[in-house]
């Protein structure tokens, strides 16, 4: 079991109030990814849920037993870093088994939990060998396994693909997936890539400045942002704001458009555009364009579209997806 509930979880360090208070709810076995950009306060709310910092104010419930003032090592929880920090003279294999035998596990149990663990991760080959002989991707993969013989209530990750390259970010993120389906324990996950989120999740936690922007499904707030914060963090490329004479046709402080939302035509449409800039990725094009009285767009259409820079464009808005958000930059219902 691994239900996680934060109640007015607060953090302030000196006047500074990082966390104002957070209200949560993560059900055992759900993925939960906090998402948000750079000093949002998602990696202190996972250090929060740690223990590894002291809460301010506010409950923080662990399978309904409030363990703020428990240490971390009574909170049954197993943490993954962005750095591997593993213990570069020791093998795969004592790395992993490192803190069972501090706990004074009987050697058979753990040389059963270990070769389970390198089952599971695809490390059986590599357990006698050192860190140093290992690839960015196989060191995760040890850390990983490093917390999953404590088989905690839950796995904590903050940012642990961070250090890789574009490739193996994306095997990772696979593998990590899957061990989450195969294991069906709670895992919450610290990112400030929306890509990872909505490919990992079953939840989102969109933050910002210390406060919950948004909850829900990756789809639900792809498609039904509460804010204008949210629709522009969430969706690559970045969803399109247009404001003025534009905006206030419509009713509204400013109108939000996904760049798959707009339907491109070299003839006729609703917006006058000039490409700036192509990009032909093969699969799908995007254009960077400076709209008639509106400024800077961005387009994606599916396959190779044969335009380049200069070229004349007109873009029409899906009506079914436009967005609209009041002058406070919430939400408007269509």
């Amino acid at each position: 079991m691994g239900a996680i509930r934060l109640e007015n979880v607060k953090k302030t360090f000196g006047n500074i109030d990082v966390i104002p208070g957070v209200d949560l709810e993560i059900n055992d076995g759900e993925f939960v990814v906090f998402v948000g950009p750079s000093g949002c306060g998602k990696s202190t709310l996972l250090r929060l849920i740690a223990g590894l910092e002291d809460v301010t104010a506010g409950k923080i419930l662990i399978n309904d037993v409030d363990m703020v003032n428990e240490s971390p090592a009574k909170r049954g929880l197993s943490m993954v870093f962005q750095s591997y920090a593993l213990y570069p003279h020791m093998t795969v294999y004592n790395n992993i088994a490192f803190g069972l035998k501090m706990a004074g596990e009987p050697k058979a149990v753990i040389d059963e939990k270990v070769r389970n663990a390198a089952g599971i991760l695809n490390l059986t080959d590599y357990l006698e060998r050192r860190p140093g002989a290992l690839s960015g991707g196989q060191r995760q993969r040890v850390a990983i396994g490093r917390a999953i013989v404590r088989n905690p209530a839950a796995f904590l990750f903050d940012e642990p693909l961070s250090n890789l390259d574009a490739s193996l970010r994306v095997n990772m993120r696979l593998e990590i997936t899957g061990l989450h389906q195969e294991l069906k324990t709670t895992m919450i996950y610290v990112t400030h890539d929306q890509v990872e989120a909505m490919t990992m999740a079953d939840k989102i936690v969109v933050l910002q400045a210390g406060r919950v922007e948004q909850v829900g499904k990756p789809m639900d707030l792809y498609a039904k942002p509460a804010n204008k914060f949210v629709a522009g963090f969430i969706g690559s490329p970045k969803m399109n704001f247009i404001e003025g004479d534009y905006a206030r046709a419509r009713n509204c402080a400013c109108v939000g458009v996904r760049p798959e939302h707009l339907l491109l035509s070299t003839e006729q449409g609703e917006i006058a555009a000039t490409v700036k800039i192509a990009e032909h990725l093969g699969a799908e094009t995007y254009l960077h364009v400076n709209a008639d009285n509106i400024g800077p767009m961005t387009v994606r259409a599916t396959g190779e579209v044969p335009l380049s820079g200069n070229d004349r464009v007109w873009l029409t808005p899906d009506p079914e997806r436009i967005h609209r958000f009041d002058a406070s930059g919430n939400a408007i219902s269509n």
